[in-house]
């Protein structure tokens, strides 16, 4: 059975990486969205997606609409991968314990 993710286990940067690959390869999602559909607060949230950013699994873009600046989270190709197998360990965990007299 394959290891699960320690980047990507923690609850926080689950629901991160569940939520950004839940959309299109190439899109992304606004910090205050994101923020909105964890629950978390501003600084916990922007230290979520500094390590994931770190694993080089989210890229992170900065930019400004009008006056007001706008991050966006988008998943990597590898960020995506790497949830996938992780999705997959949890799955063999469940289908593992579902055998279990």
């Amino acid at each position: 059975m394959a290891e699960l993710d320690d980047i990507i286990h923690q609850p926080l940067r689950l629901k991160i990486m569940a939520a950004l690959n839940a959309l299109p390869a190439a899109s992304g999602l606004e910090f205050s969205r994101l923020k909105k559909l964890t629950g978390a607060t501003d600084g916990n949230l922007g230290a979520h997606i500094e390590t994931l950013a770190k694993a080089g699994y989210v890229a992170v873009d900065k930019a400004f609409v009008g006056k007001k600046p706008q991050t966006t989270v988008t998943a990597t190709a590898a960020g995506r991968g790497a949830f996938a197998r992780h999705v997959a360990t949890l799955q063999e965990i469940i289908a593992a314990s579902a055998r279990q007299p």
